[in-house]
């Protein structure tokens, strides 16, 4: 896991590494916004209707920041303008349906996954399928999901130490619905049939049959916890990066 400071927002054409996955974190702050706000014309019309549907200007902030950010990134490394940039949803693997996970229309394809949580984003972009997952952390766990987790997850948690398992469980929980939105099915799997374990932080060496994929952790504030899935043999490389939109905006890049 590398945290790489030589790369500059957005990205230069190309497609990372095999076995590497770009993650790039943006912030709802007030420049930011300003200058989601000033690019929307970048987005879909679906886009700017969904924009448009939120009814907290928080979330609306931020679904403007990391979805301009998403067309920004993919847009320079296809070589392509940011509105240019075509999307689809790939066929659902459980029943076939275009409502799978989003897809760029390039051929080879570049694999991407967005995830926002609290004011943060997270674009991950990669060679192969990837999905990723960020969450804020709460005062107050929400027990409610503990359930959720497979049973292997539940006994590995309660193992541990009381003031380590409300951690663990959002390290766990950002794990399964990385890996859910990678291969495509979202939370239409039962999470409580997938195994993906705590991991390595938590003291879970072993990692769990995953059908090719391999997850890692995503190095976030420490009031965050994410995660990062790759349809590759071995733990991706992840290579982490701030991106602002307000610095392409004050030297006049679309």
């Amino acid at each position: 896991m590398d945290h790489d400071d030589h790369l500059t927002f957005p990205a230069g054409p190309g497609r990372p590494p095999v076995g590497a996955a770009e993650v790039w974190c943006l912030h709802a702050t007030t420049g930011e916004v300003e200058a989601a706000t000033g690019m929307a014309g970048v987005l879909s019309t679906e886009e700017r209707r969904r924009a448009a549907a939120f009814r907290r200007p928080a979330d609306r902030d931020l679904y403007l920041v990391a979805h301009v950010g998403l067309r920004v990134l993919l847009g320079a490394r296809m070589a392509l303008p940011p509105a240019e940039v075509e999307l689809r949803r790939a066929a659902c693997p459980l029943c076939g349906d275009p409502h799978g996970r989003p897809e760029t229309t390039t051929h080879p394809p570049l694999h991407f996954s967005l995830s926002h949580a609290h004011g943060m984003a997270l674009c991950a972009l990669a060679s192969s399928p990837v999905g990723v997952d960020v969450e804020a952390s709460a005062s107050a766990p929400d027990t409610s999901l503990v359930p959720h987790l497979h049973p292997a997850e539940r006994t590995a948690l309660e193992r541990l130490p009381d003031e380590w398992q409300a951690k663990a469980f959002l390290d766990c929980w950002v794990r399964k619905e990385a890996y859910l939105k990678g291969i495509g099915t979202g939370l239409g799997v039962d999470p409580a049939t997938v195994d993906v374990g705590l991991g390595p932080r938590h003291g879970d060496e072993e990692s769990p049959d995953l059908r090719g994929w391999s997850l890692s952790p995503v190095p976030v504030p420490p009031t965050y916890s994410a995660a990062v899935a790759l349809l590759h043999p071995a733990p991706p490389v992840v290579h982490t990066r701030q991106a602002s939109l307000a610095s392409l905006t004050a030297v006049g890049r679309p």
